[in-house]
């Protein structure tokens, strides 16, 4: 789905500062929601295809205003509410206020029935489509041209794991972009490699 999660490319966010030796949680909460997350996955509650796609639910306004773990807490929250386990009014009880969740989700599709084969060298297009429900594809490489460098293991389809509708796992490639063509200003001659799924991708020539 399209939403201001989906930042891959864009500009204008300034430099990127990394700590190397920076904490990992900043608060004990923090940990706490991680480890539920991770817990609710291994349990079968939820899988992490659902749980992305609730963090794209989330407002625009929602998002942009907060942290990676209020992003974690939200999606889990969201979807412990929607799988039955609690309810929006005990986690306002705890919260002694409002408790946000994520919006509803869009429909899922399945395997898309004309995928093809690739192999390494083949010249590709990623198909520009747009998708209301959950997608891992990036918009930055939609509608353009790359080269498959391998194929790379088959994972379940996110388009239909993350709404609970059967599919075959799809092989997914290796995919080479040219700088030039992703960006055409851009200032650096190289190469961007993108994981993408068998369904994205179409034969160019």
């Amino acid at each position: 789905m399209d939403g201001v999660h989906d930042m891959g490319g864009r500009q204008g966010f300034g430099v990127i500062r990394y700590a190397p030796n920076a904490s990992v949680f900043h608060a004990e909460w923090e940990r706490r929601a991680n480890a539920l997350y991770g817990l609710a996955v291994r349990h079968g509650i939820f899988n992490m295809d659902e749980y992305r796609h609730a963090i794209e639910r989330m407002s625009p306004y929602h998002y942009m205003s907060a942290s990676y773990y209020e992003r974690t807490l939200t999606s889990l929250a969201t979807l412990l509410v929607e799988k039955g386990v609690t309810t929006r009014e005990e986690l306002e009880k705890l919260a002694k206020g409002a408790f946000p969740l994520a919006g509803p989700s869009a429909a899922g599709r399945s395997n898309l029935p004309d995928r093809q084969q690739f192999k390494p060298g083949d010249r590709v297009r990623v198909r520009n489509e747009f998708f209301a429900g959950h997608i891992r594809m990036p918009a930055y490489i939609r509608g353009k041209q790359g080269i498959v460098v391998r194929e790379t293991p088959a994972y379940p389809l996110p388009d239909a794991h993350a709404h609970g509708i059967q599919a075959e796992d799809e092989p997914t490639y290796d995919v080479a972009f040219r700088t030039e063509d992703l960006w055409p200003n851009a200032s650096d001659s190289a190469q961007v490699h993108v994981g993408v799924f068998q369904s994205y991708l179409q034969k160019e020539g």
